[in-house]
């Protein structure tokens, strides 16, 4: 099939287009949030071809994907075709709801000319649907190249925007897990982190947009993965820290229940329990090993790429069989 689909996260994307297809991927001359082309972080295969909207309107195009409620319209008007009734439409939602939960409505509630698809079955359950159909595709990761080794005594984070989104990433809990070693942080927009939790720099160590492989290289020498969000969607730098043998002390919110056995490290709402759970990974090497092996196995047993694409050509599949 030929899959119009916008480059908006790059993790899931990568994983995305991986699959069989051809993936069409708009380009504006800005690279822009709606025109952002092919990763330049990720490697992408040559089946993800860049489109610029002019291309789009003579483009035969099998079903868009859509990730924004502004991607709708954006869309038709590209094509020049009404998404949903002439090309079929199936909108991903990548988030968790935010605002008066549980009883946030979905921008695509109640329409019945796209399947609306969730990435975790927690954000399908809090999400008020309305009438519109609903599916949940797990995620996906591409196995990270490395594996884990542990060999520095150091905890690390991977979180983007830490200071803005501040309590929703936990970014306010790193300093307890400070006192205990020092945290090397990696995401977007993470500089100058230190400063504002009042830590020393020698307590915590940001790492600002570090390309993917060089960050899972770096990753993999910790002894342990802080995954501390309070209320996101399931992060996939966790399930690529996983993936790569890593241990993990989680908070048991969202997503994070089902994707972390507690075999895996630690779980807990009680961050007393997450911080004495970090000092045993620390002061013992062999039982963060045997947790990272726990965590590697639940990892590429629920979230390995194969499941990942096909159950998205069933999905896509069943969907413009439907539409003829």
């Amino acid at each position: 099939m030929n899959v119009l689909v916008w480059h908006v996260h790059g993790s899931w994307t990568t994983s995305f287009v991986h699959g069989k297809h051809r993936y069409l991927v708009p380009v504006t001359p800005d690279r822009g949030p709606y025109g952002l082309g092919r990763a330049r972080t990720y490697p992408w295969p040559d089946s993800a071809v860049e489109v610029t909207p002019p291309e789009l309107r003579r483009a035969d195009v099998d079903v868009v994907l859509l990730q924004r409620p502004e991607e709708f319209d954006l869309a038709c008007d590209w094509l020049g075709r009404r998404v949903g009734r002439d090309v079929p439409a199936v909108y991903v939602e990548h988030n968790t709801p935010k605002g008066d939960v549980p009883n946030n409505r979905h921008p695509m509630a109640d329409r019945d000319d796209l399947l609306l698809t969730h990435v975790t079955h927690f954000n399908e359950l809090f999400w008020d649907n309305g009438g519109t159909r609903t599916a949940v595709v797990e995620h996906g990761v591409v196995a990270p190249a490395v594996e884990w080794t542990g060999e520095l005594d150091r905890l690390a984070v991977v979180i983007n925007e830490p200071v803005r989104r501040w309590r929703v990433t936990g970014t306010d809990l790193l300093a307890r897990f400070a006192e205990l070693a020092p945290l090397d942080v990696y995401g977007m927009k993470v500089a100058g982190l230190a400063d504002h939790l009042g830590l020393p720099p020698d307590r915590l160590t940001s790492h600002d947009d570090v390309p993917q492989h060089a960050m899972q290289a770096e990753l993999a020498k910790r002894r342990a993965y802080l995954h501390l969000c309070r209320w996101t969607s399931l992060g996939l730098s966790l399930v690529e820290a996983m993936t790569m043998g890593m241990p993990v002390v989680a908070l048991a919110t969202t997503e994070a229940v089902e994707a972390v056995p507690p075999s895996a490290g630690a779980l807990s709402t009680r961050v007393d329990v997450l911080v004495e759970a970090a000092r045993g990974l620390l002061d013992d090497p062999v039982a963060a090993r045997l947790a990272g092996a726990a965590a590697r196995t639940a990892a590429r047993n629920r979230y390995g790429l194969e499941r990942f694409l096909a159950d998205w050509d069933r999905l896509l599949e069943e969907e413009v069989c439907a539409s003829r």
